[in-house]
């Protein structure tokens, strides 16, 4: 009795976990994913330098491509996969510090502009770029304190490359460039051994016309701007630093460190904090509600209407009560007949199987904190090896359905399987990257990497299909529950509710309903550079969308069968596929709202991007909604008695 008593109990300690796991993970929890470094005072602290971002433009650019102060030689930090696509391109800097030991008014370099760099500068201060830099693999910060001061300080990821303005009396709008940078490193001091860690890197930048006293001599020479003997340092930009030919001007820093409570591990705390957690919840409560009325339908037609009428059908004796049928018993001889263009929705299926498995075990993985923020492209990186790494579900789930159509040629499935959803999105790909190139970005994918994922698309992912594809079709096919007249039965006038187009369009607002308040979220976090690390709140939010696209393509289906309508395999795919439709139109609605793009190069790369997502995003859902009708189906069909 003992035994039996506990098992219960271990299951509900085991949902207890989970749950708990899932509100934690719902704020950020993550591992470090590096070895934490400890430094001792006077040790060098190496800051590189990633690319300059834009919200305005999108396309980011390597350091070096402005004439910034250069180290004696530069040198490439090697980059992941993910890193190299994302467009990070990470070098050594000529910003060296020393340990728990502050500079002032340190003098970098000095150049004089000649018109094509006071160009570049131009424009990049009028399409809003900004710095990033690395110290200890955490990324810079722009502190800014909300005017009310209970509100925690929100960080910026880098610095802008300058500003516009213009002096006082005057109208004509000039531009300004940040040469004086106030760094702050915080650090975590342990007390017993006296070595210290990086737990914070802050900057404040400065315009500042610089003056000095007597001749250059590089590093060695007097500000008067900016002296540490006199203890003059630079507060402002009262006297900034214009953009002009001809205009000197010279590069310095301060740097000074600030001993933080916080801890190494907890370090990212600071850049994932989330103010406005109370939106999240208000999403999955809104969507729960969705799933909560979807569910009663569900269980509506399942328990009362479906018992009701398979207690009906299987009382009719009489052949006149059995004339008199009407319903979805009248379409038992035709409803699991093959659809037309049936190898397509194989291949459909089976990418959509590979899509789904790709994003469940990468959410998994995020949840438990192992795709660490500190993992620059680790994301991204994943998923791309988990998408090929699925290919072997893709090649089974395929290759069942299409034996299933009575198929025989299962590696023409399996070869168009591989191929079809990664050929478009490659076309799309090459097409962006080829803008991309042309605009000189370092967001541009170089030849070996293109060469990778070639590699990895056809040296890992086809046969991938290939073997799911066999081990498929080896199985033997899953049997219908019912026998298929030889002659097809005339379908009847529909209603005009019940119209193909109208009920696809209305099945995929409910599932698009359910996630797009996290949507918004994830398109700031990719267009607007902002950190999202709340993968607990899109966990649930997934799991919102999976029930919802299931139960709303079960009861349209319902629907459709009983006003005698069997094509229901092709319309249960895009039922509540059609969501990808509405997200595409959210995304546009986001970018004439949301962004401030400018550029046509820009534009293109949005959509693009944004078309490959939803492509990616109706292949999921489908796949989801179908699955649902054809256990349905399966269910209901095998229920009644059928002579």
């Amino acid at each position: 009795m003992e035994s039996l008593r506990s098992k219960p109990d271990r299951s509900l300690i085991m949902i207890s976990a989970i749950f708990l796991l899932l509100i934690h993970g719902a704020s950020s929890f993550y591992l470090p994913g590096v070895a934490p470094e400890d430094f001792i005072k006077g040790d060098d602290l190496k800051v590189k330098v990633n690319k300059l971002t834009s919200t305005k433009t999108q396309l980011p650019y390597s350091y070096y491509s402005l004439p910034y102060c250069k180290p004696e030689k530069i040198l490439d930090s090697t980059e992941n996969l993910g890193e190299v696509l994302r467009g990070d391109r990470i070098e050594n800097s000529p910003y060296v510090f020393k340990m728990r030991e502050p500079q002032m008014c340190n003098i970098v370099c000095r150049f004089t502009p000649d018109a094509k760099t006071v160009k570049q500068f131009k424009e990049k201060i009028d399409d809003e770029y900004r710095v990033n830099m690395i110290l200890d693999n955490l990324p810079l910060v722009v502190p800014i304190q909300r005017p009310d001061q209970e509100s925690p300080t929100v960080y910026q990821l880098g610095f802008h490359v300058g500003l516009k303005g213009h002096y006082a009396g005057s109208k004509e709008e000039k531009y300004f460039i940040h040469n004086h940078l106030a760094f702050t490193v915080k650090f975590h001091r342990d007390l017993q051994t006296e070595t210290a860690r990086i737990v914070g890197f802050e900057v404040k930048p400065f315009s500042v016309k610089h003056e000095y006293e007597g001749k250059w001599n590089d590093a060695n020479t007097r500000l008067t701007t900016c002296d540490p003997h006199s203890k003059h340092t630079v507060v402002n930009s009262n006297s900034p630093q214009e953009v002009a030919e001809k205009q000197e001007i010279i590069f310095t820093y301060d740097v000074e460190f600030q001993e933080s409570d916080v801890k190494w591990a907890s370090r990212w705390d600071a850049y994932l904090l989330m103010s406005d957690d109370q939106i999240h919840w208000f999403s999955i409560v809104n969507s729960l509600m969705i799933v909560l009325f979807l569910s009663g339908m569900v269980a509506m037609i399942m328990l009362r209407t479906l018992y009701r009428d398979i207690s009906k059908y299987n009382e009719l004796e009489t052949q006149e009560e059995a004339q008199e049928e009407t319903g979805w018993k009248l379409v038992h001889g035709d409803v699991f007949r093959a659809p037309s263009n049936s190898d397509l929705l194989c291949v459909y299926v089976g990418t959509g199987v590979q899509f789904f498995g790709m994003i469940l075990v990468t959410m998994i993985f995020a949840v438990l904190g192992f795709l660490s923020p500190s993992n620059r492209g680790g994301l991204m990186t994943a998923m791309l090896l988990l998408y090929v790494f699925m290919g072997l579900f893709a090649g089974y789930a395929s290759a069942r359905l299409y034996k299933m159509f009575k198929g025989t040629e299962w590696k023409k499935i399996a070869f168009r399987t591989a191929v079809l959803f990664p050929a478009g999105v490659s076309a799309i790909f090459i097409v962006l990257n080829t803008l991309i190139w042309g605009q000189k970005s370092s967001g541009a994918v170089p030849f070996g990497t293109m060469f990778a994922l070639v590699f990895l698309w056809f040296g890992i992912s086809v046969p991938l299909v290939f073997v799911g594809a066999y081990v498929g079709f080896k199985k033997p096919a899953l049997e219908d529950p019912v026998k298929t007249n030889k002659i097809p039965r005339q379908i009847p006038e529909q209603a005009w509710y019940m119209n193909p187009v109208f009920s696809i369009l209305i099945g995929g607002i409910l599932p698009f309903g359910a996630v797009f308040i996290e949507l918004f979220f994830i398109l700031t976090s990719i267009w607007l550079n902002q950190f999202y690390y709340i993968f607990g709140f899109l966990f649930l939010v997934f799991i919102i969308l999976i029930v919802t696209c299931a139960e709303i393509t079960i009861v349209l289906c319902y629907f459709q069968l009983c006003s005698e309508d069997y094509l229901w395999w092709w319309r249960s795919y895009l039922t509540s596929g059609s969501s990808a439709l509405y997200l595409f139109l959210y995304a546009t609605f986001y970018f004439f709202t949301k962004l401030e793009i400018t550029k046509l190069v820009s534009g293109m790369l949005y959509f693009g991007y944004m078309l490959i997502a939803s492509y990616a995003f109706f292949v999921v859902t489908g796949t989801i909604g179908f699955y649902a009708c054809f256990w349905f189906t399966r269910l209901i069909y095998s229920s009644v008695k059928i002579d």
